[in-house]
């Protein structure tokens, strides 16, 4: 019986198991240099959206606003008066937050806070006229800052990587990221 068993049947066998083995190795070996590349990419991504940041925001220095002002002004230029609720929720801050925010907006002369003319409770935002004079000057800083650092990618390449991002984005909204998908307009 053991001459039956290391006949060629066993071998073939105990070679298929060896191929088997070796298939399984393969496979593991390229998940997880798939897992080091993806957690690679994860920090890529938030690291240039750091980087970005923090670069943005020495950019408006000069200008004495911040980016959480830039971006409540970026929202308010396409959504103006839109209720002071609904702009914490599109912004995902809370109403304290944006209050504070809208407070110090409105010391500068952004914005104006006016009453809802249906319920006088609702507060509704609006941008002043030096606020879209500001608007124009940081949409050409915004330009010109875009252009700088996405200059080595061509047309196609910033168009594919939109197509990617914005695919990554939605995967996020469907795991219940609480970011609205109103923000992708943005990138109009």
């Amino acid at each position: 019986m053991r001459a039956k068993e290391s006949g060629p049947a066993t071998a073939k066998a105990a070679k298929s198991s060896s191929g088997t083995s070796e298939a399984t190795a393969k496979g593991k070996a390229v998940d997880a240099a798939a897992q080091r590349r993806d957690i690679k990419l994860g920090y890529l991504i938030h690291d240039v959206s750091r980087m970005r940041r923090t670069v943005f925001d020495q950019l408006m220095k000069p200008l004495g606003i911040t980016r959480a002002q830039w971006w409540v002004l970026a929202h308010l230029s396409r959504h103006d008066g839109m209720a002071q609720t609904q702009l914490a929720s599109m912004l995902d801050v809370g109403k304290a937050s944006l209050g504070s925010l809208l407070d110090r907006l409105e010391a500068t002369g952004f914005i104006e806070r006016r009453p809802d003319a249906t319920d006088r409770r609702m507060k509704r935002v609006f941008l002043s006229r030096s606020s879209m004079q500001l608007l124009e000057r940081l949409v050409k800083i915004e330009s010109d800052f875009n252009e700088q650092i996405l200059a080595s990618l061509s047309d196609n390449d910033r168009n594919e990587l939109i197509r990617m991002l914005s695919s990554v984005k939605e995967s996020l909204l469907a795991l219940g990221s609480s970011e609205s998908p109103d923000i992708d307009s943005d990138a109009e």
